[in-house]
């Protein structure tokens, strides 16, 4: 393997993706590193589908429109409600490691940063690891050469999801730990007939803000949503199943659902919403044992009560929490709620977007989600303020709480990954 790129990208998730891809087809020499054994984070291991729409006047889209194009040719993608991003999430693992090839990107998976070596402001090279190479060495001797290689590079791109390059370099953040979103362990159910559940719930459920159904290519695919906030047309099923102990309280604090591209029989959830704080070990492990165990009550409460899934059965849970909101570096520029809520321009934007601030709270009635207009992100808010060759792509960039709380999702990620880089090239950096 080469030991000097121009462009090392850290993360290999959404907004990873987005700006290795991009930073290949420009000519930059690049490579991805990703700690799984595929790519796509959210989208793949997170089961984080689909990808929402964020407006009409969105920009730095090629690769969006790639991945899109490129799920389509293997039956992995639906446009559904004049969204394109329903996508397959076992497809897009193969369409992700197929656009890299085409952009000539090199890809190391299995793969963690271990440390980086800093100088002058700059990083001049980092150091990565592998423990699958452990595997294959019998010598210790031999192998501890091979797990670890210093490779040096001219511009790093954090793409982590918890800015840990920027972590490692002593960067100054924006934290605040009373400033926590609730995660999410999502799952997918089969032996669902989707036909039958969306003629019962488009009658059931009226309101087609929240329930809508759509049949593509004789396919039928249908959303529909319940949170414990107000009053949804699920909600007198979700009240007898607390009361007749088929659920807890806390499983129906949020219920989303969506068919899924290429898997006929399939529904995806994005659910159950952790309301417990996790901020240690101990906590993880406790709210990853409960929330599946809540998918467990789920897929009961569903055999039970809503027509179609009386064969269902869990298929898949997700690999990795969807987590909302992590730690943000501190940029050139601290974007604000302000600039987002008045539309502020910037000389330098990586996005367009209209997605509304969504910020999940775990006690009721206390989410916010807040329709705004377009509003723009400038590339200063992916730049470190403290190191002059590292960038930050994804949820982790320079934000407020409330403003991060509409940036954070997958059209945006890939709009900041290839917008940086284009910005890189244009500029010449």
């Amino acid at each position: 393997m080469d030991k000097k790129y121009d462009i090392i990208v850290i993360g290999g998730g959404t907004a990873g993706c987005a700006a290795a891809y991009t930073a290949g087809k420009l000519g930059f020499k690049t490579l991805l590193v990703e700690k799984n054994l595929h790519l796509g984070g959210m989208i793949t291991s997170g089961l984080v589908l689909p990808v929402m729409k964020s407006g009409e006047n969105q920009i730095n889209t090629d690769f969006y429109n790639d991945l899109t194009a490129e799920l389509k040719t293997l039956g992995g993608q639906v446009t559904y409600q004049d969204n394109q991003g329903w996508f397959n999430p076992e497809l897009c693992k193969i369409a992700l490691d197929n656009l890299m090839k085409k952009a000539n990107t090199v890809v190391l998976f299995n793969t963690f940063i271990k440390s980086v070596n800093l100088n002058c402001r700059l990083i001049r090279s980092v150091e990565l690891s592998s423990d699958m190479l452990s595997v294959y060495n019998v010598s210790s001797q031999t192998s501890d050469k091979l797990l670890s290689v210093s490779i040096e590079t001219r511009y790093v791109i954090d793409a982590t999801g918890n800015c840990e390059v920027a972590k490692l370099c002593g960067c100054e953040f924006l934290e605040n730990n009373e400033e926590v979103q609730p995660a999410s362990l999502r799952f997918i159910m089969g032996g669902v007939d989707t036909k039958r559940f969306a003629n019962w719930i488009s009658d059931f459920d009226k309101d087609r803000n929240v329930t809508t159904v759509e049949v593509i290519d004789d396919v039928t695919h249908f959303s529909t949503a319940y949170t414990w906030d107000g009053h949804w047309a699920l909600k007198p099923l979700f009240d007898d199943a607390v009361d007749k102990g088929v659920l807890k309280d806390s499983d129906r604090n949020y219920f989303q659902i969506f068919t899924v591209a290429g898997m006929p029989s399939c529904v995806a959830f994005n659910c159950p919403r952790i309301i417990e704080p996790i901020n240690n070990e101990i906590n993880l492990s406790n709210a990853l044992i409960e929330a599946r165990m809540s998918i467990f009550r789920l897929t009961d409460f569903c055999r039970k009560y809503l027509k179609g899934f009386e064969n269902c059965y869990i298929s898949n849970i997700a690999d990795m929490l969807g987590i909302r909101v992590s730690r943000r570096l501190k940029g050139k520029y601290i974007y604000t709620i302000d600039d987002l809520k008045s539309g502020k321009e910037f000389a330098n934007p990586v996005l367009r977007s209209n997605y509304p601030v969504d910020v999940h709270s775990a006690k009721k009635n206390s989410s916010t989600l807040e329709a705004v207009q377009d509003y723009e992100l400038p590339v200063e808010s992916l730049m470190s303020a403290d190191v002059d060759n590292l960038f930050i792509a994804g949820r982790c960039i320079s934000a407020d709480l409330q403003a991060q709380g509409a940036l954070r999702v997958q059209a945006s990620c890939f709009s900041m990954g290839e917008g940086l880089v284009k910005y890189l090239k244009k500029r010449g950096i």
